[in-house]
């Protein structure tokens, strides 16, 4: 596992997380980190992925506000640091940097075929945006928040998405994921699970909402699905 640079597309640099299989080369997967930055729930995520076989790279999406940012879910302090680093954030920026990593990963050595991407929270909605606007192989949204609102991208998605809707997400109210059921259910690139009643950020271990027979499940998907799309 190591640190690497990145250089994104208006010519500044950047790090992130890059984790390798053990067999030292696979398939990529950029992992796209939530509102804490590329901490250690993000850093265990890449390292799973490559212990199912790729080449994961989590890339720090909020170095134009602040380089290396890593904080948890612990502590009041903490949220307030990560709410005022989220409303900060330049989405189209990130966009960019996303694409930017995705092209950073495909030009590895240890990256020997197809890239797709997987996303939390903010990066649920990243995720969403990677299928709208690049060209990786498939993509993977997490109880993302605000896809209700780019929802006028949809008809560029031309690769598989798939996303984890927790239908108690307070950040994802039932009005929201009705106009996300609306605008993607007919698009046949699309798959929407939703899991009742698991709360926003049920994937997190540790975090107050953890649910892990919903996550289990999550993650059971997600390895299926990625299976398919960047190993067959």
């Amino acid at each position: 596992m190591a640190e690497v640079t990145i250089t994104a597309g208006d010519g500044g640099t950047f790090s992130g997380y890059l984790a390798s299989p053990s067999g030292g080369s696979g398939p990529g997967i950029v992992v796209i980190q939530e509102i804490f930055g590329v901490n250690k729930v993000m850093r265990d995520m890449a390292d799973g992925f490559a212990a199912q076989g790729y080449v994961a790279l989590c890339p720090d999406l909020f170095w134009r506000q602040e380089p290396g940012i890593q904080i948890t879910d612990q502590s009041q302090a903490e949220w307030d640091r990560a709410f005022e680093l989220y409303q900060g954030f330049d989405e189209a920026k990130g966009a960019e940097d996303l694409n930017a990593t995705l092209a950073h990963l495909r030009g590895l050595d240890a990256c020997s075929g197809k890239v797709g991407s997987v996303g939390f929270c903010l990066g649920g909605k990243l995720a969403y945006l990677m299928a709208t606007r690049t060209d990786a192989d498939c993509n993977v949204g997490f109880y993302g928040v605000g896809i209700e609102n780019a929802l006028d991208e949809a008809a560029s998605i031309k690769t598989p998405l798939l996303l984890h809707v927790a239908e108690k997400d307070q950040f994802c109210p039932p009005e929201a994921q009705a106009k996300i059921h609306g605008g993607l259910d007919g698009n046949a690139q699309v798959t929407i699970h939703d899991y009742a009643g698991a709360d926003h950020a049920f994937a997190r271990p540790g975090g107050e909402h953890y649910d892990k027979s919903a996550a289990d499940l999550a993650h059971q998907r997600t390895a299926d699905f990625f299976a398919g799309n960047l190993k067959g």
